[in-house]
Protein backbone atom coordinates (compact mmCIF):
# COMPACT_ATOMS: atom_id res chain seq x y z
CA UNK A 1 0.00 0.00 0.00
CA UNK A 2 2.80 2.40 0.95
CA UNK A 3 4.75 1.45 -2.18
CA UNK A 4 1.69 2.14 -4.30
CA UNK A 5 1.36 5.68 -2.81
CA UNK A 6 5.05 6.41 -3.41
CA UNK A 7 4.86 5.21 -7.01
CA UNK A 8 1.74 7.30 -7.57
CA UNK A 9 3.48 10.40 -6.16
CA UNK A 10 6.56 9.84 -8.32
CA UNK A 11 4.33 9.40 -11.35
CA UNK A 12 2.57 12.69 -10.62
CA UNK A 13 5.87 14.52 -10.15
CA UNK A 14 7.13 13.21 -13.47
CA UNK A 15 3.89 14.15 -15.24
CA UNK A 16 3.90 17.78 -14.06
CA UNK A 17 7.07 18.85 -15.88
CA UNK A 18 5.85 17.23 -19.08
CA UNK A 19 2.59 19.14 -19.00
CA UNK A 20 4.36 22.33 -17.86
CA UNK A 21 6.60 22.13 -20.93
CA UNK A 22 3.49 22.23 -23.12
CA UNK A 23 2.08 25.21 -21.25
CA UNK A 24 2.65 28.51 -23.07
CA UNK A 25 2.23 31.75 -21.16
CA UNK A 26 2.51 35.36 -22.25
CA UNK A 27 2.33 38.75 -20.59
CA UNK A 28 1.25 42.18 -21.86
CA UNK A 29 2.31 45.38 -20.10
CA UNK A 30 -0.88 47.46 -20.33
CA UNK A 31 0.81 50.64 -19.14
CA UNK A 32 3.37 50.34 -21.93
CA UNK A 33 0.60 49.82 -24.48
CA UNK A 34 -1.15 52.98 -23.21
CA UNK A 35 2.13 54.89 -23.35
CA UNK A 36 3.56 53.70 -26.68
CA UNK A 37 0.79 52.44 -28.97
CA UNK A 38 -0.07 54.81 -31.82
CA UNK A 39 -3.83 54.78 -31.04
CA UNK A 40 -3.08 55.60 -27.39
CA UNK A 41 -0.69 58.41 -28.34
CA UNK A 42 -3.31 59.80 -30.75
CA UNK A 43 -5.98 59.61 -28.04
CA UNK A 44 -3.71 61.49 -25.63
CA UNK A 45 -3.03 64.23 -28.21
CA UNK A 46 -6.75 64.50 -28.92
CA UNK A 47 -7.47 64.96 -25.21
CA UNK A 48 -4.72 67.55 -24.82
CA UNK A 49 -6.16 69.54 -27.73
CA UNK A 50 -9.73 69.17 -26.45
CA UNK A 51 -8.84 70.41 -22.95
CA UNK A 52 -6.20 73.03 -23.87
CA UNK A 53 -8.52 76.05 -23.47
CA UNK A 54 -9.71 74.94 -20.05
CA UNK A 55 -6.16 74.18 -18.95
CA UNK A 56 -5.06 77.67 -20.05
CA UNK A 57 -7.95 79.17 -18.07
CA UNK A 58 -6.82 77.28 -14.98
CA UNK A 59 -3.26 78.53 -15.44
CA UNK A 60 -4.58 82.09 -15.79
CA UNK A 61 -6.56 81.75 -12.54
CA UNK A 62 -3.53 80.28 -10.74
CA UNK A 63 -1.38 83.20 -11.92
CA UNK A 64 -4.04 85.70 -10.78
CA UNK A 65 -4.07 84.03 -7.36
CA UNK A 66 -0.29 84.26 -7.07
CA UNK A 67 -0.39 87.94 -8.05
CA UNK A 68 -3.02 88.64 -5.41
CA UNK A 69 -1.02 86.72 -2.78
CA UNK A 70 2.11 88.67 -3.67
CA UNK A 71 0.19 91.96 -3.49
CA UNK A 72 -1.21 91.10 -0.08
CA UNK A 73 2.23 90.00 1.15
CA UNK A 74 3.74 93.39 0.25
CA UNK A 75 1.47 94.89 2.89
CA UNK A 76 2.06 98.50 1.69
CA UNK A 77 -1.54 99.47 1.05
CA UNK A 78 -4.49 100.87 2.92
CA UNK A 79 -6.48 98.38 5.03
CA UNK A 80 -9.59 98.64 2.82
CA UNK A 81 -7.58 97.85 -0.31
CA UNK A 82 -5.90 94.87 1.41
CA UNK A 83 -9.28 93.48 2.50
CA UNK A 84 -10.62 93.88 -1.03
CA UNK A 85 -7.61 91.97 -2.38
CA UNK A 86 -8.13 89.23 0.24
CA UNK A 87 -11.77 88.88 -0.82
CA UNK A 88 -10.72 88.78 -4.48
CA UNK A 89 -8.14 86.11 -3.62
CA UNK A 90 -10.76 84.01 -1.80
CA UNK A 91 -13.13 84.27 -4.79
CA UNK A 92 -10.30 83.37 -7.18
CA UNK A 93 -9.28 80.36 -5.06
CA UNK A 94 -12.89 79.06 -4.92
CA UNK A 95 -13.31 79.56 -8.67
CA UNK A 96 -9.99 77.79 -9.31
CA UNK A 97 -10.90 74.86 -7.06
CA UNK A 98 -14.33 74.42 -8.68
CA UNK A 99 -12.95 74.66 -12.22
CA UNK A 100 -10.09 72.28 -11.38
CA UNK A 101 -12.51 69.72 -9.94
CA UNK A 102 -14.73 69.92 -13.04
CA UNK A 103 -11.68 69.80 -15.30
CA UNK A 104 -10.34 66.64 -13.63
CA UNK A 105 -13.74 64.94 -13.66
CA UNK A 106 -14.33 65.74 -17.33
CA UNK A 107 -10.78 64.80 -18.33
CA UNK A 108 -10.97 61.47 -16.49
CA UNK A 109 -14.30 60.66 -18.10
CA UNK A 110 -13.04 61.49 -21.59
CA UNK A 111 -9.76 59.64 -20.99
CA UNK A 112 -11.72 56.54 -19.95
CA UNK A 113 -13.85 56.83 -23.10
CA UNK A 114 -10.85 57.26 -25.41
CA UNK A 115 -8.73 54.55 -23.83
CA UNK A 116 -11.61 52.08 -23.67
CA UNK A 117 -11.46 51.79 -27.45
CA UNK A 118 -7.67 51.36 -27.31
CA UNK A 119 -8.06 48.65 -24.68
CA UNK A 120 -10.80 46.92 -26.64
CA UNK A 121 -8.64 46.87 -29.78
CA UNK A 122 -5.57 45.69 -27.82
CA UNK A 123 -7.61 42.87 -26.26
CA UNK A 124 -8.78 41.72 -29.70
CA UNK A 125 -5.17 41.71 -30.88
CA UNK A 126 -4.05 39.80 -27.79
CA UNK A 127 -6.70 37.16 -28.43
CA UNK A 128 -5.62 36.92 -32.09
CA UNK A 129 -1.98 36.45 -31.05
CA UNK A 130 -3.03 33.87 -28.45
CA UNK A 131 -4.95 31.87 -31.05
CA UNK A 132 -2.31 32.19 -33.76
CA UNK A 133 0.65 31.32 -31.51
CA UNK A 134 -1.26 28.85 -29.32
CA UNK A 135 -0.85 30.52 -25.93
CA UNK A 136 -2.60 28.85 -23.00
CA UNK A 137 -2.81 32.08 -21.01
CA UNK A 138 -1.85 35.73 -21.48
CA UNK A 139 -1.69 37.89 -18.36
CA UNK A 140 -1.99 41.63 -17.87
CA UNK A 141 -1.24 43.75 -14.80
CA UNK A 142 0.88 41.38 -12.74
CA UNK A 143 3.39 42.15 -10.02
CA UNK A 144 6.25 40.32 -11.69
CA UNK A 145 6.81 38.24 -14.80
CA UNK A 146 9.95 36.93 -16.41
CA UNK A 147 10.73 39.15 -19.43
CA UNK A 148 10.89 36.13 -21.74
CA UNK A 149 7.09 35.90 -21.45
CA UNK A 150 6.53 39.56 -22.41
CA UNK A 151 4.65 39.85 -25.72
CA UNK A 152 3.94 43.57 -25.40
CA UNK A 153 6.15 44.31 -28.41
CA UNK A 154 4.04 42.00 -30.59
CA UNK A 155 0.86 43.73 -29.43
CA UNK A 156 2.33 47.19 -30.11
CA UNK A 157 3.43 46.08 -33.57
CA UNK A 158 -0.09 44.82 -34.36
CA UNK A 159 -1.64 48.04 -33.02
CA UNK A 160 0.47 50.05 -35.47
CA UNK A 161 -1.30 48.39 -38.40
Amino acid sequence: MMLKAVLCSVGLMLAVPASAADFKMGYVNTERVYREAAPAVNAQKKLEKEFAVREADLKRLAAKGKELEAGIARNKMPEAERKAMERDLAVTEREYAAKMRDFRDDLNQRRNEEFASVQERANRIIKTIADREQYDVILQDVVYVNPRHDITGKVLKELEK
